[in-house]
């Protein structure tokens, strides 16, 4: 496979944005861009490509299908819409929850991506599948159907060797690990922002 990051850098840097440059209006709840966090979300899930199995189809699906329930919302609801926050409060007023629930399952999704990168960044002995799959057990695995659980442990089995991988992340372990890290800390920062405003009265819909 050809490599997928510039001469000295790393895949990182290829992102068309990253979680790092998702606006968050502190003076205003935390509010944070709706489409920025989209886009940084589509970038990051070209990470299952380079992961290089078609076993990851699944996750990637979902993680898509949910962006797209979120964006349609947007594109229907623009002047409502322009931070998530403000995105799931409007729609709920309309009595449909087709892209909170969107969002929802897409911080699941984002989670467990971030949790499995996180714990192979502070394990550097641990193989993909160990940490995908110690992420997926908190994350995704508890929300999941009998149905679906086995196309998702099929994906854990089918990760690449740690090497092999980030070969494909760049050329430099330590520029690797650089980038991955500044990017997993800024989603990890979006997540518990998100997390928090979902488990609040007014953002639910059940």
């Amino acid at each position: 496979m050809a490599a997928t990051f510039p001469p000295g850098g790393t895949w990182f840097d290829t992102l068309t944005k990253s979680f790092a440059d998702v606006p968050i209006d502190a003076a205003n709840d935390d509010a944070i861009s709706t489409d920025d966090f989209l886009q940084a979300a589509e970038a990051l899930v070209s990470l299952f490509d380079v992961l290089g199995s078609v076993a990851f189809n699944p996750v990637k699906s979902d993680l898509l299908g949910n962006i797209k329930k979120i964006r349609d919302r947007r594109l229907e609801a623009p002047a409502e819409s322009e931070t998530l926050q403000a995105l799931v409060l409007n729609e709920l007023k309309t009595k449909k929850h087709t892209a909170t629930e969107g969002l929802l399952w897409l911080v699941r999704g984002l989670d467990f991506t971030a949790q499995a990168l996180r714990h192979n960044l502070d394990n550097p002995s641990s193989e993909l599948s160990d940490s995908f799959r110690n992420a997926y057990g908190g994350t995704l695995k508890p929300h999941h159907s009998f149905i679906v659980k086995p196309l998702f442990s099929a994906a854990m089995s089918a990760t690449p060797y740690r090497k092999d991988f980030i070969a494909k992340l760049g050329d430099s372990q330590v520029n690797v690990d650089t980038a991955m890290s500044k990017e997993v800390a800024a989603l990890e920062k979006l997540l518990d922002i998100l997390k928090k405003f979902q488990a609040r009265k007014e953002a639910q819909w059940k």
